[in-house]
C-alpha cells in the first residue's frame, strides 16, 4: 500500500538550483579594490606626497606676511554727523608693496582729510553695528586709494573704536 501511494503521487520534479556564479561577485570585488587603491594613491600623491613643493609655498607666504608694511594714523577724535556724538577712531593702513611707505608717509595730510570727512558725515546708528564697520572700512579704504591716486592700500584694520 506503500507503494500505491507512492505510485498515485506524480513525481514532482526536484527544483535544481543553478550554481550562482561565484566568478561574477569576484570581479567585482576585484574592480572594488583596484579602484579604492588608485583613489588611495592619488589622494597620497596630492596631499602628502609633494611635501617639498608645499614647504616652500608655506615659506614664501609667512615670507610675504611677514613683510607686510602696516602705516598707523594718529587717533582722530571728531564729532559725529548728530549734535553731541563722538567717535574716536585709530587705524593702521596695510600697504600693497613696501615701496608705497614712504609715498604714503608724504600724503599723510590729505589722507587725514579725506577720512575726517567722511567720518563727520557718520550717523551713530550706521556704525554702531559689524556690518555698518565693515561698510565703513570699505569706505575708508576706497576713499584712501583715490586719494593717493593708485590702489596702494591693501587693509585697513581698526585699534580703536570709541562712541560716545
Amino acid at each position: 500500500m506503500a507503494d500505491e501511494i507512492a505510485d498515485s503521487q506524480p513525481e514532482q520534479p526536484q527544483e535544481v538550483k543553478p550554481k550562482k556564479s561565484n566568478k561574477k561577485l569576484l570581479i567585482i570585488i576585484a574592480g572594488a579594490v583596484v579602484v579604492l587603491l588608485l583613489s588611495g594613491f592619488v589622494a597620497y600623491k596630492m596631499l602628502g606626497g609633494n611635501k617639498n613643493s608645499t614647504e616652500g609655498a608655506t615659506h614664501q607666504k609667512e615670507e610675504k606676511a611677514s613683510k607686510a608694511v602696516l602705516v598707523p594714523l594718529d587717533p582722530f577724535v571728531l564729532n559725529l554727523a548728530e549734535q553731541g556724538r563722538f567717535l574716536k577712531l585709530t587705524m593702521q593702513f596695510e600697504l600693497s608693496d613696501p615701496l608705497y611707505q614712504q609715498m604714503v608717509e608724504d600724503h599723510i595730510p590729505q589722507l587725514k582729510d579725506a577720512i575726517i570727512i567722511l567720518l563727520s558725515s557718520k550717523s551713530v546708528e550706521s556704525l554702531a553695528s559689524p556690518e555698518g564697520k565693515l561698510q565703513l572700512k570699505d569706505e575708508l579704504l576706497l576713499r584712501a586709494n583715490l586719494t593717493m591716486g593708485k590702489d596702494i592700500f591693501k587693509n585697513l584694520y581698526f585699534t580703536e573704536f570709541v562712541m560716545q
